[in-house]
């Protein structure tokens, strides 16, 4: 899921294979980093597989969800979102979708990853949205740019289970498109922590915590926050946004064995904006905002071929 991340916006995979980038693969070609099982940084420790298992090549299953949601970062407003749809896993070498987004590998060395790597976040409507009302709808977002992650410390547990802990660092160029034309909207930098961990509790029970800021250039800001002359009304003064710090997030998730091939899904976030380089925008309305979602996936089909990583 883009993984990418603005605060207080929803965030999903897109399932995006990207049919070919012939320099990245030939700077991966050679790789001699991922012959080994679960040492690839970005390995998921929370899905089917344990770390101790070898993870299909792909998988093709169906999946569905529920999230409720701030609109945008500092909003009041809410958006309930609930999906199904089909969903699709490659874990190959240098291309790879799945749970964290759709990316390809540049370099994957040690406990060092580097890729380029996608994200998104739906649209929210404006007309529902009392701070924006008459404003123009904030539209589906996209964003598109390097990733680097590297991997910490390892942990296994006596009881049995494994424990991960990364640190990354996004830099991406965000994009906003209504299907009918595509706007840049500037560039979010973002460090994160992130702990997995499976087992230790429950053996099949996966946990997953994370911590990140955000970082926006004046572009994205003024995309949330600008308040342009002629959107001027007796509770909305006009407003010259500035680039800067967006806001922090701290959020939690579980999966668990619903039946074979079958994983549930618990979630939430808090979205902390005090001290963010807008706060004074009559658009920003929350310093803390939340969000919770629950849902699952199913898989069908999975490869016999398994991945090198």
């Amino acid at each position: 899921m883009f993984s990418i991340l603005l605060p207080k916006r929803l965030r999903f995979a897109v399932s995006i294979l990207v049919l070919s980038l012939p320099t990245i693969a030939h700077a991966n070609a050679g790789n001699d980093n991922a012959d080994v099982t679960g040492e690839s940084p970005d390995r998921n420790l929370t899905g089917f597989e344990a770390l101790d298992e070898e993870q299909p090549l792909w998988e093709f299953g169906v999946g569905g969800g529920v999230i409720d949601v701030a609109n945008y970062p500092a909003s009041s407003e809410r958006n309930f979102i609930a999906l199904a749809a089909p969903y699709l896993v490659y874990r190959g070498d240098v291309f790879r979708v799945g749970g964290g987004g759709a990316r390809a590998v540049v370099v994957e060395k040690g406990n060092f990853e580097l890729d380029l790597s996608f994200g998104g976040a739906f649209s929210a409507d404006s007309e529902d949205n009392s701070a924006r009302e008459g404003m123009p709808e904030l539209d589906f977002l996209f964003e598109v740019g390097p990733e680097i992650i590297y991997k910490v410390k390892d942990i296994s547990f006596d009881g049995g289970g494994n424990g991960r802990l990364n640190a990354k660092l996004q830099t991406r160029a965000v994009f906003s498109t209504d299907f009918g034309r595509i706007d840049q909207r500037g560039y979010v930098i973002e460090p994160k922590l992130s702990y997995q961990q499976r087992g230790g509790l429950f053996a099949k029970t996966g946990l997953n915590i994370s911590l990140s800021a955000t970082f926006a250039s004046e572009k994205l800001h003024d995309y949330f926050y600008q308040v342009g002359n002629e959107f001027v009304s007796d509770e909305r003064q006009a407003y010259d946004a500035k680039g800067g710090y967006l806001g922090s997030e701290l959020s939690i998730g579980f999966s668990f064995p619903v039946f074979e091939n079958a994983r549930g899904f618990l979630g939430g976030s808090a979205s902390f904006h005090q001290g963010s380089a807008n706060e004074d925008s009559p658009l920003f309305e929350d310093d803390v905002t939340f969000s919770i979602g629950a849902g699952f996936v199913w898989r069908l089909y999975e490869s016999d071929a398994k991945a090198s990583w």
